[in-house]
């Protein structure tokens, strides 16, 4: 089933496993690829770049995002992410809590996350189902705004 743009939840999932590809894990081995969809159309990569410190690290979800928002992109379509350790999807790999609140920023509840089994097996999450009771930027607006 192709979305608005015409791209598949497969082919977006592709992408994902390109940017998989180009993770930099020397400690945890564990790569992870995320490919966002704009609105636009275009199509944001982001891979999980580790750091012997650890905290400095960035998840591939996040590493997607900001790539989009540092190059105009500010309305999303879509995101699938794929991970496994030593590139070898064993299941799904969903976006950490973080990633999920980053997400929450700039995607309605209904943004769909796709997700790809180790068969192949395509599974698809809307933003809501993985961050039910988020919080969000209308809790920060006065009252009366």
């Amino acid at each position: 089933m192709k979305g608005d743009n015409g791209m598949t939840a497969k082919e977006l999932l592709a992408q994902a496993a390109v940017a998989m590809d180009r993770a930099y894990v020397p400690y945890s081995k564990f790569q992870v690829g995320a490919a966002l969809l704009g609105r636009s159309g275009k199509v944001y990569l982001g891979c999980n770049v580790e750091n012997a410190a650890y905290g400095p690290t960035n998840c591939a979800e996040r590493s997607a995002v900001f790539s989009a928002i540092s190059q105009g992109e500010r309305e999303f379509a879509a995101i699938a992410v794929v991970g496994g350790l030593g590139g070898k999807p064993k299941g799904i790999c969903p976006p950490c809590g973080v990633c999920r609140q980053v997400l929450r920023e700039f995607c309605p509840d209904d943004f769909p996350i796709h997700l790809q089994d180790a068969d192949g097996t395509v599974r698809t999450f809307t933003l809501a189902e993985l961050l039910p009771q988020s919080f969000g930027g209308a809790f920060l607006e006065k009252e009366g705004d």
